[in-house]
């Protein structure tokens, strides 16, 4: 009998499911692949783009003026085109970003300042610890791949990491729990060997009016 539930409704110390924590929203049928025509089509574009940068060495400002002269013209092409056979013109609506998506966007950001804020702080010493472990690896990986290389390889994870863990839950839980077990071992071990031998003034007590 195997050691972990291979059910893929288990959940990881909490009652919501993936798609609920990632918004339940288009990003998350795009992130789960709910929405395959549209989760491929993303995959597609940035492969596309990557290629062209990386591979066949375009450059930025190149490509950036090319493509906006292809959209330039196809929107010409279509406004005046939709006049000609009698149909109504694109709609500006379908080209803005709704304010909700970067009021989204803007809190994200907040709230990722805050968490950076309280982390490097130092109030959790374990989370400042292994977050200086991961820049300083991260960092390390950075000298070996161009800068390009490194966001597509983050967009191929991000595109398929969350929905392959919606598949296989079960045993990716049950792997990361024994990590989390090794994980604990080796920071008590640090604590009990590094930091409580550091020394630190007596903590004076607050004057009470």
């Amino acid at each position: 009998m195997s050691n972990y539930s291979s059910d893929p409704k288990r959940r990881v110390g909490h009652e919501k499911s993936l798609h609920a924590i990632l918004g339940e929203g288009t990003v998350a049928d795009i992130l789960l692949w709910r929405n395959k025509n549209l989760s491929t089509a993303i995959l597609i574009g940035f492969t596309v783009i990557w290629f062209l940068f990386e591979v066949m060495e375009y450059n930025f400002v190149t490509l950036f003026c090319h493509v906006t002269m292809a959209v330039m013209l196809v929107v010409f092409a279509w406004s005046n085109g939709a006049i000609i056979v009698d149909r109504n013109p694109p709609d500006l609506r379908g080209l803005t970003i709704p304010e909700s998506s970067l009021r989204w966007l803007l809190t994200k950001i907040n709230r990722f300042l805050l968490r950076f804020y309280d982390v490097a702080s130092g109030k959790d010493l374990k989370t400042f610890f292994l977050a200086i472990a991961f820049l300083w690896i991260f960092s390390g990986i950075g000298n070996n791949f161009s800068s390009l290389n490194l966001l597509y390889i983050g967009f191929l994870c991000l595109a398929t990491l969350p929905a392959l863990y919606e598949r296989y839950q079960g045993e990716v839980d049950y792997l990361a729990s024994i990590g989390n077990q090794d994980m604990e071992k080796l920071y008590k071990k640090f604590d009990a060997k590094v930091l409580n031998k550091i020394p630190r003034g007596p903590v004076k007590e607050r004057k009470r009016f």
